[in-house]
């Protein structure tokens, strides 16, 4: 195991390399920061150019990079146009949109999953069909649509939450948006975990352990759920990086200042540095998720090994 964790840690540098770079030079040619920084009016030359040299783009793309990778191996990411630098920014955004991936996440593994074991044993029934049609509504409403839509109800019309989330940004304000932002991964887990658990319940093992005599709670809990966890876990591991990157709708109807709202006024302000540096960190979180996923497969399935 430790050294399949050394190897695969090993593969993620070029992966992160790679990712960091194609990020770079896709923000770099969104357009003139220097020109977002002046505002409607034009820069004056002198002025452009002692910008450019303050903020380094004066010098080629690929020394800033190699300039930007180093800088980020010491902890500094830089600092946005306004002064700040961006790891402040970053202390404040992230502990918010983290808080909001966990009350999501929670929605996938409590919701999903339980509706998807309950349909998947129940399958070809009315609770099962009428699961499916709500997951399928679910998932062809836009995510905005949602919001919005639960923030009028919720929050103007019958009072029940307040319309938007306060600058603390607590677990409690968190529900309604969390569950906004996990709406369509929860109705993606509910079927996803159906039919897994729907063809390994036809499965050798599981009417093995039924002719064994084994109770249905423990047939169901450590036999047939186990291995039908395998693509669930996958899928949730990978919508952690997909959850905090985008929330930026989410965040934007309630009002939240995290990750989504930092990376669009960065993207509004065309501010290099804190795009790059936040888009950056989540490259991280995708490669730590998989990685975790990966040493989670062993957990749920005893036959998995790793040399």
């Amino acid at each position: 195991m430790g050294r399949y964790v050394v190897r695969r840690l090993l593969q993620m540098i070029p992966v992160f390399i790679g990712a960091t770079l194609l990020i770079f030079l896709m923000v770099n040619v969104m357009g003139d920061p220097i020109a977002g920084l002046c505002g409607d009016r034009q820069c004056d030359p002198a002025t452009s150019a002692q910008l450019k040299k303050e903020f380094g783009l004066d010098k080629p793309v690929w020394q800033q990079y190699l300039t930007y990778m180093g800088n980020v191996f010491t902890g500094d990411f830089g600092t946005a146009f306004n002064g700040q630098p961006v790891t402040e920014l970053m202390a404040s955004a992230f502990p918010v949109t983290i808080r909001l991936t966990i009350v999501a996440i929670l929605f996938e593994i409590v919701i999903g999953i339980t509706l998807g074991v309950i349909t998947g044993l129940k399958r070809g029934r009315p609770v099962d069909s009428g699961v499916l049609l709500v997951t399928l509504v679910v998932i062809s409403v836009p995510t905005f649509v949602t919001g919005l839509l639960l923030q009028l109800l919720l929050g103007v019309e019958w009072g029940w939450i307040k319309p938007s989330v306060s600058t603390e940004a607590t677990f409690g304000e968190l529900i309604v948006p969390g569950l906004v932002l996990a709406s369509v991964s929860l109705a993606y887990v509910t079927r996803l975990t159906r039919t897994s658990i729907a063809e390994n319940r036809r499965s050798d093992y599981v009417r093995t352990a039924v002719a064994k005599g084994l109770p249905r709670h423990r047939v169901i809990t450590r036999h047939l759920l186990r291995n039908s966890l395998i693509p669930v876990v996958t899928f949730i591991g990978t919508d952690i990086g997909a959850l905090m990157g985008g929330a930026i709708v989410t965040e934007r109807i309630f009002n939240i200042h995290g990750v989504g709202y930092q990376l669009y006024q960065g993207i509004l302000r065309q501010n290099t540095q804190t795009v790059v540096g936040f888009v950056t960190v989540l490259v991280l979180v995708f490669l730590v998720a998989n990685l975790l996923v990966d040493l989670l497969y062993a957990v749920l399935d005893p036959r998995i090994r790793y040399a």
